[in-house]
Order: C-alpha cells, then structure tokens, then sequence
C-alpha cells in the first residue's frame, strides 16, 4: 500500500467513530463487508446479509446503501 493510501485511511479514521472499532484496519483489511460500487462517489451498495444492524446501512428503496467513508475509500480508491 502507498504512502499516500494510508495517511488518507489515517486521516479518514482519526476524523470518524466506528461502532466496531475499526475491525476492518485490525485485520489489515481482510475482513471488510461486502460492498460493490454503484456509481455513486460517496456511497456504495452495501451486500451483507443482515444490513439494517450497522450504523453505516442507509437504507434506499428495495436495497441498502453503505455510508462508512473508510469502506467507500477502500472500495473506490483501492479496489479493496
């Protein structure tokens, strides 16, 4: 990973608060939730099975819509 990369998920996480306390990071991005890109800059659909029990689901219609900037980073940034 980039210098660059991980300032920005630094910057990202030292400016949010994760109701699980950044498992993701701790797991060196291993274990993320599963998400896919829909187009949209800030959001991406969020895929898991059980959505409405993270504080980060925005639900949207028939579907649910993650909200967590680290994961959207992540996602869009490094294809993770």
């Amino acid at each position: 990973m980039k210098v660059e990369d991980r300032k920005k998920i630094e910057e990202i996480m030292n400016g949010m608060k994760c109701p699980k306390d950044f498992k993701c990071a701790e797991s060196g991005f291993e274990h993320l939730c599963s998400a896919t890109d829909f187009g949209h800059e800030k959001f991406l659909k969020c895929l898991e099975e059980n959505p409405w029990a993270c504080s980060f689901a925005l639900s949207f219609g028939h579907a649910y819509l993650c909200q967590c900037p680290l994961r959207v980073y992540l996602f869009k940034k490094l294809k993770k």
